[in-house]
């Protein structure tokens, strides 16, 4: 199996590998560094950059998305989850500036994120967000791929396993209200 560009897992085939010989086709390595590989490094570094910065354009939104979903939560323990939930991306907000900071030598650019359109119902909130976090853990293992140190990879590792962590939760709080799809 492989990862495609389409965020998913296609069959392997013989002729899209490299064999593991010490004899290699140049013309399969020529055609290979030529496209886009999420794989390889330094290829896949500029996209790794502009994915953070995508990650960074969001915050705006998040929060008005992250208040809403706290105003309309039936109980108390919805909201404790999604408050827990909310302080995570804050923390992940300042783990991406500085693994930017780190990779470029500059501060992030401000760059506008989408525009806050409130759910039309709690469960509608609760499922955009367990789809947001399916989505984030795709792009955020692209970022991961192109980290060449330990700390950067550590961190890649902390943002991702608590995005797979909001979505069990968010699955958690979807079931727990009955909400249907």
């Amino acid at each position: 199996m492989y990862y495609n560009e389409y965020g998913s897992y296609g069959r392997y085939t013989y002729d899209q590998t490299t064999p593991f010989t010490s004899i290699m086709d140049t013309s399969a390595t020529v055609q290979q560094t030529q496209t886009t590989d999420v794989f390889t490094y330094p290829q896949n570094f500029q996209g790794a950059l502009d994915l953070i910065q995508h990650a960074l354009s969001g915050e705006t939104e998040d929060r008005m998305f992250y208040s809403w979903l706290l105003e309309h939560a039936p109980s108390d323990e919805d909201r404790q989850i999604i408050s827990g939930i909310r302080d995570n991306e804050i923390g992940h907000y300042e783990l991406f500036n500085q693994l930017y900071l780190d990779l470029t030598g500059m501060m992030p650019q401000e760059v506008t994120g989408e525009q806050f359109v409130p759910p039309e119902s709690y469960c509608d909130g609760l499922a955009r967000a367990l789809l947001g976090e399916q989505n984030a853990v795709q792009r955020y293992r692209k970022i991961l791929y192109a980290m060449q140190h330990r700390v950067h990879i550590n961190m890649m590792t902390e943002i991702i396993t608590d995005e797979i962590r909001h979505g069990i939760l968010y699955n958690y709080l979807y079931a727990k209200n009955g909400c249907r799809g």
